[in-house]
């Protein structure tokens, strides 16, 4: 029976993983925009098809990414903890 518990607590996960996730992608952009603000003193990032220069372009790319793949894996990091200290099971396992 225990190995159907955790098979149940591990379909469970899943959703609650997706909306973890969509939530740390809400907050990285919160993120990102007041980085961006305080890097570029504009409101709005630079788009690669917007008339600003490459080299803007590509920075705020770079902030981003680095921000957003950050924020991504602290968010699951801690989801999946959390679901471990709650359960007592691995998601991962």
């Amino acid at each position: 029976m225990e190995l159907l518990d955790k098979r149940i607590l591990k379909l469970l996960y899943k959703p609650m993983s997706l909306l973890i996730s969509a939530f740390g992608g809400v907050l990285a952009a919160a993120l990102f925009k007041k980085v961006w603000t305080a890097v570029s003193g504009e409101d709005e990032a630079p788009d690669a098809t917007s008339e600003h220069g490459t080299k803007e372009v590509l920075l705020a790319a770079v902030i981003q990414g680095a921000l957003f793949a950050g924020m991504k894996a602290a968010v699951d990091r801690a989801g999946a903890r959390g679901f471990k200290k709650l359960t007592g099971t691995d998601p991962n396992e």
